[in-house]
């Protein structure tokens, strides 16, 4: 396919930027009308705007420029843009549709400059070689690959939408109990003790999870394994169905814990940063226990118990003794870890089929940045 610089396809808009510290950005932001946009898309909203076309923002520094990493985002209508984004428009030789989708797909790293904070300047900005087949072409790729691009969003709403739908049942079922208030140390068995699998062999495989491997969503990563002799020491032990919940500053606000499942051999190690909160039958379940420690108030209350120096503060086992809540009946518990149950296994086909789509659009990217589709037209 022929190429053609980018400088030569597009019109660079770079010397209508106005860059905006932040006492001129709070002046102006005092009804918050048009995006004002950086290097990595809208920054905040404020009440004037130096653009009202179509323009195609590509990230001069700080940005992710890497193959398939998003560097390139089209806006239309009024807009401001500080000098941390190139500002390109169409000068009837290329769709900016299709450039954006070349610039997102292609790994622009070798253009980079700056070894702590990278930086594409204009003058390789516009340098960078761009596959140009003839304008019709261009829009039916940019077109085809917009409907694949598009789907990818609404799919990451439905998974969203779910976590959003077990928080508001979580509340709903158990925001307003009441009864007598008791420790959460009452309803399950804080950090259990490994002892309890002295009879396991030594040499036995079994889960190894470090902080990393657990996201803020409750997904965890089941990679890797230990033998069981390597981890007993030095290590926090869980098995089936025991709630971690992460005891450091950073994983307060968003919450940063999980259910363990599917360990192997029922067995897992992992950062001594995590309490481990086992549910103990017929008074409380592993669904309850989790979806109440990721709520923010109970967060926020967890991180004003913290103990140790600054910089090093933990909460400690014993805020467990201290917290009250009202146990709910193991009935209620029940019928809402069934609700998870359900969720989650929807929430599994979305994320697989959203893991589909983003196959399809990079294949397809592919494709059409080597002139494969256009065989067809």
């Amino acid at each position: 396919m022929k190429l053609e610089k980018l400088g030569a396809i597009t019109k660079n808009l770079d010397s209508r930027r106005i860059p905006l510290n932040s006492e001129e950005r709070i002046a102006k932001s005092k009804q918050g009308l048009y995006p004002y946009i950086g290097a990595n898309n809208i920054v905040g909203y404020i009440d004037e705007y130096i653009f009202d076309e179509k323009i195609l923002c590509v990230a001069e520094d700080g940005g992710s420029w890497g193959a398939n990493q998003q560097c390139a985002v089209i806006y239309e209508g009024k807009t401001w843009v500080n000098n941390h984004a190139h500002v390109l428009a169409e000068n009837g030789k290329a769709s900016l549709e299709f450039i954006k989708n070349y610039l997102n797909y292609a790994n622009l790293n070798k253009y980079i400059k700056g070894a702590t904070r990278g930086k594409l300047n204009k003058s390789v900005l516009e340098k960078i070689p761009i596959p140009y087949p003839p304008l019709p072409d261009q829009l039916h790729i940019a077109n085809l690959l917009s409907k694949a691009e598009n789907l990818i969003p609404h799919r990451k709403e439905s998974i969203r939408l779910l976590d959003e739908f077990l928080k508001s049942t979580f509340l709903e079922m158990f925001g307003n109990l009441k009864g007598e208030r008791v420790p959460l140390s009452t309803a399950c068995i804080i950090n259990p003790k490994k002892s309890e699998i002295n009879s396991l062999d030594r040499n036995s495989e079994v889960s190894f999870v470090p902080m990393a491997f657990v996201s803020e969503k409750g997904d965890v990563d089941l990679v890797q394994t230990r033998r069981l002799e390597d981890v007993w020491n030095g290590f926090t032990y869980f098995r089936e169905n025991d709630v971690v919940f992460a005891k450091i500053t950073p994983c307060m606000e968003n919450g940063k814990g999980a259910i363990m499942k599917n360990l192997k051999n029922g067995i897992g190690f992992g950062t001594t940063e995590f309490h481990v909160l086992r549910p103990i039958e017929g008074i409380s379940t592993s669904e309850w226990i989790y979806h109440l420690t990721m709520q923010h108030s109970f967060r926020k209350k967890a991180e004003q118990n913290m103990s140790g120096s600054a910089g090093q503060k933990r909460v400690p086992t014993d805020y467990f003794d201290k917290v009250k809540i009202v146990i709910p009946p193991i009935q209620l518990q029940t019928q809402f870890a069934q609700i998870v149950e359900k969720t989650e296994g929807l929430k599994t086909q979305y994320q697989q089929s959203l893991q589909e789509l983003e196959h399809l659009y990079g294949s397809l990217s592919q494709k059409a940045f080597r002139g494969e589709l256009l065989s067809g037209l």
